[in-house]
């Protein structure tokens, strides 16, 4: 399965849970996770999306461990299969 495969269920997950999964671009800020993730509530997330068993770049690590250290729950998702327990996470629901 491709990274644009698992994206694109994510995205459609995440919607049929109530929330949204923006494309995250952050011009002048490279190492961005791919999508962002909110729920109602205030529920909010980051995604990096990867192919099977590929790993972050060490600049994605870095935004990574930043968004982690101002408290935001970051996930990196390389299989369709950890899907439902990243959205569990940010949103909180069992819906998934």
């Amino acid at each position: 399965m491709k990274e644009k495969q698992i994206e694109q269920r994510l995205v459609r997950m995440v919607a049929a849970n109530g929330g949204v999964a923006l494309k995250f671009v952050s011009p002048g800020c490279d190492g961005v996770p791919d999508r962002m993730v909110l729920f109602p509530g205030g529920k909010a997330g980051f995604v990096e999306l990867k192919a099977p068993g590929k790993k972050p770049r060490p600049l994605q690590l870095r935004r990574i461990h930043q968004l982690r250290k101002l408290g935001f729950p970051v996930f990196v998702v390389d299989g369709v299969e950890q899907i439902p327990d990243v959205l569990r996470e940010i949103g909180g629901t069992n819906e998934v």
